[in-house]
């Protein structure tokens, strides 16, 4: 066999080539041949104003936000027929709020769909947003007085639950005028106050 003939076919597979590699260049350079990096929110659409579920939302993380929202009270306001039923709710209606307020001095406030809650915010800022001070009855020294674990457990079951349900009323100033059922949230049939000071104590202790 010639020269010739042995340079020929080598031409061709280098001409080949470097048609292969200009190809996949291109492709690259407008996105078709190569599978683009997924960014740090994902590919997925997600509704305005979400935040990705975190990543690191395991299992015992999950497990664990649940027990503590069950026996935390969460239900208790935040779940309609809760309380009513002893607590025989399915947890697909868990923390959906409810439209019945509680009436007291400070006006009226409503229990907040806390499944739509968490959709905007990260762990960071519910760690924040979870031991602000509330209107009664929230009970939100509890939640100031867990450690972030905990806080960061019941954040992972929450979001595991997804969005559901609509959000409730705005709570209302004491004078306003209430158009949703309420529960009036004031002790009735009080004693009086004695005005007499209390006699100390013998001894030192008591």
């Amino acid at each position: 066999m010639s020269s010739d003939c042995m340079v020929l076919p080598a031409s061709r597979l280098a001409s080949a080539a470097g048609a292969l590699a200009i190809t996949s260049v291109l492709l690259l350079a407008v996105g078709l041949g190569f599978p683009a990096r997924a960014s740090a929110e994902g590919s997925v659409a997600r509704p305005v104003g979400a935040i990705p579920a975190p990543a690191q939302a395991d299992t015992a993380s999950v497990a664990r936000g649940r027990y503590l929202v069950a026996i935390s009270g969460c239900n208790d306001c935040h779940t309609a027929g809760y309380s009513e039923g002893g607590g025989k709710v399915p947890q697909a209606d868990w923390l959906l709020g409810q439209p019945v307020g509680f009436r007291g001095p400070w006006g009226v406030s409503y229990p907040a769909n806390l499944r739509l809650t968490v959709q905007s915010m990260s762990e960071s800022e519910w760690l924040r947003f979870a031991r602000v001070e509330r209107l009664p009855p929230m009970p939100w020294f509890a939640l100031r007085d867990m450690n972030d674990d905990d806080l960061r457990s019941m954040y992972r079951f929450v979001r595991s639950l997804g969005a559901k349900g609509e959000r409730m009323p705005a709570a209302l100033s004491p004078k306003a005028n209430v158009g949703t059922p309420y529960i009036e949230f004031t002790p009735k049939n009080l004693p009086a106050v004695s005005q007499v000071a209390p006699a100390a104590k013998q001894g030192g202790r008591g």
